[in-house]
């Protein structure tokens, strides 16, 4: 059975790494290459040879920095973030050309976000049979999550964890399904989605343990302020209700669109070409570690075309 298709929020780890790594790693140009160097040995560090994940093919994702529609829905919708630094934009236009040199696919979409590619990606390849992982550290693709959906956590000292529906329950108090309700409740300060005001994180989960949704607890809401006897607390009644308007349009912007993609076909990593293209950018180290990961791949293949042949019995 061929591995999970495994895209990488490639936005996300380039600021991740942007900001995790010094700026005196730089390149040919004498300019900052550690984004990208962050952002390839990230995934490298899933793919080792002999590790349990194995997938068929490494998608990377990109998209919008925001996507025209949700900030018309809701104008300070990623207003508080600052611009994007000038050290980052340059590696980020870089980034396309290293990736795809890796035989990674580079998916992208000028009008949605690359939430919304990989959350495309995983149900096509989940709705012809196969399985997903969703490499991020965005809290709306936990709603992305089913069955053969997972979301890759990276961890400490290269670690990683699997969240699957089991998971993303123990952690939110919601089934996937319902992460968008639960965004549009508490918030997302990330996306500068304020949520429901005096509304955190258990009280919106409990309220949607009980009523299943935001539009149903708004319901209950609008009735126990019309004088509707309920289990709602007032307070709780009169933030849902004065807010009734705003919690749908922020649960729209917390739901994923479904994008039309084609499915890569399976590809393995090319080794050799990354490191090309590595020291090419600049970034020795990195091509090195390429190139030793090809020639251990070459000798793991070799030792297996020429393992021990079969005797008969004299």
């Amino acid at each position: 059975m061929p591995g999970p298709l495994l895209s990488a929020d490639i936005p996300w780890l380039l600021y991740r790494s942007f900001f995790a790594l010094p700026s005196s790693i730089v390149g040919a140009d004498g300019r900052p290459v550690n984004a990208l160097l962050g952002t390839v040995n990230a995934i490298l560090a899933l793919l080792e040879p002999d590790g349990p994940l194995r997938p068929r093919v490494v998608v990377a994702c990109m998209g919008a920095e925001e996507a025209a529609y949700r900030v018309r829905l809701y104008p300070p919708y990623h207003a508080h973030r600052e611009p994007m630094p000038e050290a980052l934009a340059a590696q980020w236009a870089q980034a396309p050309e290293l990736l795809q040199s890796l035989a990674w696919p580079v998916v992208t979409s000028e009008g949605l976000e690359a939430d919304d590619v990989m959350f495309s990606l995983a149900r096509a390849e989940s709705g012809r049979g196969g399985s997903a992982l969703l490499l991020t550290g965005d809290r709306d693709l936990y709603g992305a999550v089913e069955e053969r959906v997972a979301v890759l956590e990276l961890k400490a000292k290269g670690q990683h964890a699997l969240l699957g529906p089991a998971e993303v329950r123990g952690r939110y108090g919601v089934d996937p399904a319902q992460v968008p309700d639960l965004i549009a409740l508490r918030g997302d300060p990330s996306d500068g989605l304020p949520g429901a005001p005096g509304v955190g994180a258990k009280t919106a989960a409990e309220l949607l343990r009980t009523y299943g949704s935001l539009e149903a607890a708004l319901d209950v809401a609008n009735a126990h302020m019309g004088g509707a006897v309920g289990r709602m607390r007032p307070r709780v009644a009169q933030a849902l209700s004065e807010n009734d308007a705003l919690l749908r349009t922020f649960k729209e912007i917390a739901t994923l669109q479904p994008i039309d993609l084609a499915l890569p076909p399976d590809r393995a990593t090319d080794h050799t070409a990354g490191a090309a293209t590595a020291r090419a950018l600049g970034m020795p180290r990195l091509a090195e570690r390429l190139e030793r990961l090809a020639e251990r791949l070459e000798r793991v293949a070799a030792a297996g075309a020429s393992g021990p042949s079969r005797r008969s019995n004299p």
